[in-house]
């Protein structure tokens, strides 16, 4: 198990959280008001259930593989015979598309939160907001890994700030009430999708050192407070602005209710949020461009890092096309992880992280989950 540094258990846990800590949890509490509080707790616990075993078993496959990231062990577990080196290459440029856009997307965000936060020029935030966090990155895993705990640490307490000035503003009017399965299946989508992290348990399995306790844990642990946080900001923003959440993301909406003042947390948080994220997706990046190309870390960085700042300074991630080919490679992508996942499986005595969790039945659920959050995020909420 190669690792170019050790990881704490804390900053495991807190990588995990940061990858998945995004834009996303934000945009919850306007499809939860378009749902009753029955399915929101279901799905709750369902996405968490089905995310978890999805994660252990990403862990159990990189586990199997010495800590390798998706393509290395798609190569080792799913492409087979004289086209696999073909099939290696174009799954690389596709995941690596995918993440690029991913990223750029993170950097069009941070420079739109500098530009109204600070007042100035929307290219110029988006450069400041790469080149910090570019930074962060390219010192590698353990400097990942401090800067995501102490960021996790500061949105928690934002989190309290928020709900301690919600109680005080008063309660909202909220009405509970099914409308449509489209919103359940919604629901289900943008919680899923803001639970992930899927890249950064590679980085989990080697910075841990291939402690299964402990690899189990942090999996466990991470996923579980990115559930407390949306359920947190979701029931927040439902008490303090109740059936008058609107699309503009949760923080705006707290902000209109409570005052003004609160646009300074939502700042805040909203630039942890988009940091965190940038900074475990583009150390993934990083790590599968050096598997792949063995340029070194630095090298890798670069190509792993500058196309994001370029596609987010030309304004292509604008273009929906791109973003629902991203979130279709995603989706085949987390099918190849279990395809791979189920072949690491053959001819082992014994299955380290998952145990009978990792059985074909359990397999075939986490790919349905897959494939409903992917028709979820098309339905159209009404």
């Amino acid at each position: 198990m190669k690792s170019e540094a050790k990881l704490t258990f804390f900053e495991a846990t807190s990588i995990i959280i940061g990858h998945g800590v995004g834009a996303g949890i934000l945009s919850v509490p306007y499809i939860a008001s378009r749902n009753n509080v029955f399915d929101m707790c279901v799905i709750f616990v369902l996405v968490y259930g089905i995310n978890l075993l999805l994660h252990f078993m990403i862990a159990e496959l990189s586990y199997n593989n010495g800590g390798m990231q998706f393509i290395k062990c798609f190569e080792n577990d799913l492409f087979i015979g004289k086209y696999k080196k073909i099939m290696a290459a174009a799954a690389f440029i596709l995941l690596g598309f995918s993440v690029i856009v991913n990223v750029s997307g993170f950097i069009t965000g941070g420079g739109a939160v500098l530009e109204s936060w600070l007042g100035i020029d929307y290219r110029i935030g988006m450069s400041i907001f790469f080149v910090a966090a570019a930074l962060v990155v390219f010192f590698g895993l353990k400097l990942v890994g401090i800067f995501e705990k102490f960021a996790v640490i500061f949105m928690l307490a934002v989190i309290v700030i928020l709900i301690g000035a919600s109680f005080k503003s008063g309660r909202a009017d909220f009405a509970s009430k099914f409308i449509a399965w489209g919103n359940v299946l919604a629901l289900y989508s943008i919680i899923s999708f803001s639970l992930s992290a899927v890249m950064s348990v590679p980085q989990v399995v080697k910075g841990l050192d291939g402690n299964i306790k402990k690899i189990r844990g942090a999996i466990a642990l991470g996923t579980g407070i990115n559930l407390m946080l949306i359920v947190l900001i979701t029931f927040t923003t439902l008490y303090c602005v109740g059936n008058n959440v609107t699309q503009n993301g949760a923080i705006v909406d707290m902000s209109a209710k409570i005052g003004g003042w609160v646009s300074i947390i939502g700042y805040i948080f909203s630039l942890l949020a988009l940091a965190t994220s940038f900074w475990a997706n583009t150390l993934n990046l990083r790590d599968v461009v050096e598997e792949q190309l063995s340029l070194g870390n630095k090298k890798s960085w670069l190509l792993a890092s500058i196309p994001c700042l370029g596609i987010a300074l030309l304004g292509l991630t604008s273009f929906v096309g791109f973003a629902r080919l991203a979130s279709v490679v995603q989706v085949l992508t987390g099918v190849g992880v279990i395809l791979a996942y189920n072949h690491s499986r053959k001819g082992k005595k014994e299955n380290t992280i998952c145990g009978k969790f990792g059985s074909i039945p359990f397999q075939i659920i986490v790919i349905a989950g897959s494939l409903i959050a992917t028709v979820g995020a098309l339905i159209k909420i009404v």
